[in-house]
């Protein structure tokens, strides 16, 4: 709808503040316009309008020039010329005789002025700078990461240079102590942005330490959480109580003026935001100052949850570290190198673990458990059956008997969840293990399993198998027996033991993620060490969105020579001690560890003596040869021997004490048909190796 038609000019001045509409033919001259329009433009109907003339289309164009600035012969208020914005837009075509007239319809509004225009384009990055912080700040846990997104963020549209300074103990993680003085302060630059407008050559560069700056009335308000704004660059030269020649570290060339605030949370300083602004800038305010407030007061913020992430992060993998077994390790009996995931993908903790214990007489145990449930208390859960673990298998006990125990001590720590007694988080049915020893002397593996998949083992020449193995209940389910199974091992053999989490995702049953690892364990190249090929099978069998935590174990297994081992049966007769020390030491004789002949012929003396008079026959006597000289006796008896010392008067009692003072490490493990008493000697030179002389 059009206004009605002026009829010419008022005497009134019109408002800048209105917004005018003229209609105009092609020819330019006024077919309709609003009374604010005709005194603005000094137009009327029926008459061309001068200053409109330069927008209309030339030449049959359909459209006009768009907004155009176009200069008012003296409508304002105050009688002088101003400035206008003018939008042109075509109307429908009018009617009159045969042809077709085009009429267009501007539209006409005040120009801004510079100053408001100023003033709008600082409004507008006020407003998209506080968005932009609401929006990046915090996204990330990292402190150093946190500070340079703030940097970018105020760089180059509110400042020409930022900088971010954090004390020391932020960036690892720590809680700054309360200063009271700026001169106690250390900081380090941790971020930095810039523009070409200002020069930072000599500025202190990123990871840098601040020199310290004395006590004074311009650094106190920083230390009490409030910003300070500095309009002239030349007064913060005068009063910055730094040393002269450090000046140039702190201000940078060709800035006018700065603003300072510190990130301050919970009371505690935990850093310093610095901006500065050159000649493409104008000076900052109290307006600005306040607005970097408000950006750093959610920074500071964002940088101690940063911190405290750093602190509970650091932590955990410290106790993960603590917990796992190293990720490579070499045996005389395997090789051995693991691969541990948290549930989620991060570097973290969980329930699940893996470790690889040396046994006695060169025998090497595998454990793989897991523990349902994910972070701290689940670690907390498996540290403490990692631990009962490990002590357990001191006391050399087969696989089927540690379980047993095991299970007793999970039963004992449910009943202390249940009554409240105990932080771990373990209950019944909250964890599965599978143990296994392997002997590289017979090359024969014994293990047992409550509640955990089986092992893959893939021989030298051979496809990947499942051990078919005798399940056994979760732990914490009491009353079940464990059973053994024995399996032969061939040397150069790979076991895999794993967790659930490797095999087990959403949407595919447990049976299509064991397929997949023996597959890959198929396709797995020989040639590679063992450290690729585990991470390589790790990479392949893990599911795109792991929801438990993950361990895999694998271990290639070493057989020892023939020729190392020597072993011998005696009936129980006591003159047969002296044919026993005579074996022992040829057989020294042949392996050139004539050095060891004293104390490996008294060992025997004693330990066989002992034996055939306390626990009848046969007597097993078995010597191994590897970086170490282990001697092995076996009787059918099950009494634990007692070591104790002798008195003054005592006829005997003192075997046992000399065996466990004169060898390296000694101890006893049972079997099913009695027990064995070990000894170890270090062998010194080339021959600790093993290497056939």
């Amino acid at each position: 709808m059009r206004e009605p038609e002026h009829g010419g000019p008022s005497s009134a001045s019109a408002s800048v503040d209105d917004v005018a509409a003229v209609v105009l033919n092609d020819e330019g001259v006024v077919v309709a316009c609003s009374g604010t329009a005709a005194t603005l433009l000094e137009c009327s109907p029926g008459q061309p309008c001068a200053p409109l003339l330069p927008l209309l289309p030339h030449d049959g164009t359909e459209t006009g020039p768009g907004t155009r600035l176009v200069t008012a012969p003296g409508g304002g208020p105050s009688g002088r010329p101003i400035r206008l914005a003018c939008n042109v837009v075509r109307l429908d075509a009018q009617t009159s005789g045969s042809a077709a007239e085009a009429e267009w319809l501007v539209l006409v509004a005040p120009a801004e002025s510079v100053a408001q225009g100023a003033e709008r384009d600082s409004e507008r990055r006020r407003t998209g700078l506080s968005h932009a912080a609401a929006v990046t700040i915090g996204a990330s846990l990292d402190v150093t990461d946190m500070a340079e997104t703030l940097v970018d963020l105020l760089v180059p549209d509110f400042a020409d240079l930022a900088t971010v300074d954090l004390a020391e103990p932020v960036l690892v993680g720590d809680e700054p102590p309360h200063f009271d003085a700026s001169g106690d302060v250390r900081l380090r630059r941790t971020a930095a942005a810039q523009s070409p407008e200002v020069s930072a050559e000599d500025l202190l560069a990123v990871g840098e330490v601040l020199p310290p700056v004395a006590d004074s009335a311009l650094m106190r308000p920083l230390m009490e959480g409030r910003p300070v704004l500095v309009s002239d660059i030349s007064v913060l030269r005068t009063t910055l109580a730094v040393d002269p020649g450090s000046l140039a570290l702190f201000v940078p060339g060709g800035a006018h003026s700065s603003v300072a605030v510190p990130l301050y949370a919970r009371g505690l300083v935990l850093g310093c935001v610095t901006v500065w602004r050159s000649e493409s800038l104008p000076a900052f305010g109290e307006e600005d100052a306040a607005l970097l407030q408000d950006v750093v007061s959610r920074a500071a913020l964002g940088v101690d949850n940063a911190r405290r992430y750093t602190k509970e992060h650091r932590s955990a993998v410290a106790l993960q570290r603590s917990l796992l077994p190293r990720s490579a390790l070499d045996f005389a009996a395997a090789e051995t190198v693991g691969a541990y995931q948290p549930a989620g993908g991060g570097v973290g903790v969980g329930g699940d673990w893996f470790d690889a214990i040396p046994l006695p007489s060169l025998r090497v145990a595998f454990v793989v458990g897991d523990v349902v449930g994910h972070g701290l208390d689940a670690t907390a859960a498996m540290a403490r059956l990692r631990t009962a673990v490990q002590t357990l298998a001191d006391l050399d006990l087969d696989p089927g008997e540690l379980l047993t125990h095991l299970d007793d001590l999970v039963l004992g720590l449910s009943g202390e969840h249940a009554v409240g007694e105990s932080r771990s988080g373990l209950a019944v049915l909250g964890a599965t293990c599978l143990y296994a020893v392997y002997d590289p002397v017979t090359g024969r593996c014994t293990a047992a399993t409550a509640g955990h998949p089986p092992p893959a083992l893939l021989a030298p020449d051979g496809e990947p198998v499942f051990v078919d193995m005798v399940p056994g209940p979760p732990l914490g389910v009491g009353g079940m027996p464990f059973e053994l199974t024995e399996f032969d091992v061939e040397p150069g053999s790979m076991l895999a033991f794993f967790t659930d989490g490797l095999v087990e995702s959403r949407g595919d049953d447990i049976e299509q993620g064991m397929e997949r690892l023996r597959s890959s364990l198929a396709d797995a190249d020989p040639s590679q060490g063992l450290g690729e090929m585990c991470q390589s099978i790790f990479d392949d069998v893990l599911p795109q969105e792991p929801t438990d935590d993950v361990a895999l174990l694998l271990a290639r297994t070493q057989a020892l020579s023939v020729d190392h081992v020597a072993e011998w049966q005696l009936e129980a007769d006591l003159s047969l001690v002296a044919h026993a020390r005579e074996l022992v030491m040829g057989r020294l004789s042949d392996w050139q560890l004539d050095e060891l002949g004293f104390v490996t012929e008294l060992v025997v003396s004693e330990l066989v003596t002992n034996a055939i008079r306390y626990a009848g026959g046969p007597v097993g006597l078995r010597l191994i040869r590897d970086r170490q000289l282990i001697c092995e006796v076996s009787d059918p008896s099950s009494t634990q021997p007692r070591l104790r010392r002798a008195r003054e008067t005592d006829e005997g009692g003192r075997g046992l004490f000399l065996v466990a003072q004169l060898s390296d490490r000694w101890g006893c493990r049972f079997t099913r048909t009695g027990k064995t008493i070990w000894t170890e000697q270090a062998i010194d030179g080339p021959l600790a190796q093993g290497s056939t002389p």
